[in-house]
């Protein structure tokens, strides 16, 4: 695991340009400096590669395929490959930070372990570490959400989790957020919070990126072995806060020959308000610990986010791509629903491989943007469909 001040564009304070920073209450100064003292110190040293390499391989599955995906290449007129992180165990990438943090967690002896979840999944990875770890495990969902994900809340609970629900806000995943950094303000000592995404105040979004980074380690050497290079060029990656995305991203942040694509949840359509496409609808802000871009009204009250997707209706994005956004590193789409449905069932159809609603969302980008021949597209299938039945089948 490279140090990724090498790698990301982040400074000693966190801040990605004039995006990042820690903007916190007094009362989480401390564990603020402790986790990033802990960090420091323990992530990358011997004994925690050595121990997150085994738990990547042996318990996780990595790497996990990179698939050429020949009946939907022929379609679009392109190479597209997808780097199956659905088939992960759990059924999606956040396992990964999961593990990472949990291992941290552990090393700083905190006993109790607090997480939010929109879609489920990171509850789900979370509380899965947990369990093969001997800690306890808190996990606040918004009651929306646990409605709309219904078999991820009983697999949290089956894992020993105690589930949340949170009744403030439209909740979802804003809301879910709120509630874990109250208890956390509550809890200092014994508790530690894993945020799932590559947001919230330094060091998380750089920590969470790092343990992600696996993904375009492996896509690199991947494509060595079956394109005779190890960049693409291009990567597409679905972004709410950006975690799968930044880990699909990391290894080619800095070559110019690799095109980064991202694609956040338009909603019913950017102009209509009722959207999460907050690279293309928010302004500079603070949320959750941390100054990105951020949906919100002329002073500064927070606006509701929607998207079809529960793991993509959050009203900011990460640091990290709020910078590569507006220095114009990234390329960014906004894709509506209907678009995420056919895509969705476009892969279903061709490739027999059914994509979580998020993934959907970077599947679509192939319907909007044209690619060369020779191309090598690169799209990170961040999870599996099977949580998103009930919506599929209600629209579809």
């Amino acid at each position: 695991m490279r140090d990724s001040e090498k790698v990301l564009p982040v400074d000693g304070n966190g801040y990605y340009g004039r995006f990042g920073g820690a903007y916190i209450p007094e009362i989480l100064h401390r564990n603020i400096e402790d986790l990033t003292e802990a960090y420091r110190t323990y992530v990358g040293t011997d004994e925690f590669n050595e121990g997150f390499g085994r738990l990547l391989r042996d318990y996780v599955g990595r790497p996990t395929p990179l698939y050429r995906a020949d009946r939907l290449s022929e379609y679009y007129g392109t190479g597209v490959y997808l780097k199956r992180e659905d088939l992960c165990h759990t059924g999606a990438h956040k396992i990964n930070n999961a593990i990472g943090s949990v291992m941290l967690a552990r090393h700083m002896g905190k006993t109790r372990i607090i997480a939010e979840t929109g879609a489920g999944q990171h509850g789900v990875a979370t509380a899965t570490v947990c369990a093969l770890m001997g800690l306890e495990c808190v996990v606040y969902m918004g009651a929306t959400d646990v409605g709309r994900q219904r078999p991820n809340v009983e697999r949290m609970k089956m894992l020993g989790a105690t589930v949340v629900p949170v009744m403030s806000g439209n909740r979802t995943l804003k809301d879910a957020t709120n509630e874990a950094i109250r208890d956390w303000c509550c809890n200092p000592r014994d508790t530690f919070y894993v945020i799932g995404s590559t947001v919230g105040p330094h060091p998380y979004p750089e920590m969470v990126a790092r343990f992600q980074s696996v993904i375009s380690e492996e896509i690199k050497t991947q494509l060595a072995e079956s394109e005779g290079r190890d960049y693409p060029d291009y990567v597409i990656a679905c972004v709410g806060g950006g975690s799968n995305a930044a880990g699909a991203f990391y290894h080619f942040l800095r070559d110019e020959r690799v095109g980064l694509i991202a694609a956040e949840a338009g909603g019913k359509g950017v102009e209509t308000g009722e959207t999460a496409a907050t690279i293309h609808a928010g302004s500079e802000g603070i949320i959750h610990g941390a100054r990105t871009l951020v949906m919100q009204t002329a002073d500064g009250q927070i606006v509701e986010p929607y998207s079809i997707s529960a793991g993509l209706d959050y009203p900011g994005i990460g640091p990290l791509h709020a910078y590569l956004a507006t220095s114009g590193r990234s390329e960014v789409f906004a894709i509506n629903d209907d678009e995420a449905l056919r895509a969705a069932m476009r892969l279903t159809r061709t490739e027999g491989i059914l994509p979580a609603l998020e993934s959907s969302h970077a599947l679509a980008v192939l319907d909007r943007r044209r690619f060369g021949a020779d191309d090598v597209v690169v799209i990170n299938l961040s999870g599996r469909g099977d949580k998103d039945m009930e919506t599929y089948l209600k629209y579809l």
